[in-house]
């Protein structure tokens, strides 16, 4: 049975390698959800964020062939329960949509938060589940979405040991 897994992949910062992890999904013909990547609380280290929705066994596969990548440190896996995770939306509205009383309370019902508020656009952001922007954006769309556009998850694992123990550990084990 098919489930939502969030796969963190830790990695030097190379020319090339986000091209390298992506086929490995594709040759799998395995669908990414959302991949995002920045740097990780190690230095140098940089973190990609992947969500898939696959089989365990296929995920544990994949998880094993990404770590056989040159500049791949260690990569994990994790089912929405062990992650907490956020997305962050923007919704851009023609400057005249805001004027609409109801647009103000659909905003304060989805604990939403003015970026922008000029008078040609405003720009709302959401952060919070794929389900909650959405259902943003379904209240705002008969104002008229001029853009709109969400982030990958962005997540931190709740069980998982800290990378820079892993990196400990790993070094620990060289020196012996």
């Amino acid at each position: 049975m098919k489930n939502q897994f969030t796969i963190s992949v830790f990695t030097e910062n190379q020319i090339g390698l986000l091209n390298r992890v992506s086929i490995i999904f594709t040759r799998r013909h395995i669908n990414i959800e959302s991949i995002t990547a920045s740097e990780s609380e190690v230095k140098g280290i940089h973190r990609y964020t992947i969500v898939i929705s696959e089989e365990l066994g296929l995920v544990k596969k994949v998880v094993k062939q990404l770590e056989k990548q040159i500049d791949v440190v260690k990569a994990f896996y994790h089912s929405n329960s062990e992650v907490v995770f956020q997305e962050i939306a923007l919704y851009k509205l023609s400057g005249t949509a805001i004027k609409d009383l109801s647009i103000e309370k659909i905003i304060r019902k989805h604990h939403a938060r003015i970026l922008a508020l000029e008078p040609e656009f405003t720009i709302l952001e959401k952060t919070g589940y794929k389900q909650e922007t959405k259902e943003l954006f379904d209240e705002l769309e008969p104002y008229g979405i001029l853009e709109f556009v969400r982030s990958g998850r962005v997540a931190i694992t709740k069980p998982m040991k800290k990378f820079n123990t892993y990196l400990h550990e790993v070094e620990m084990a060289a020196k012996q």
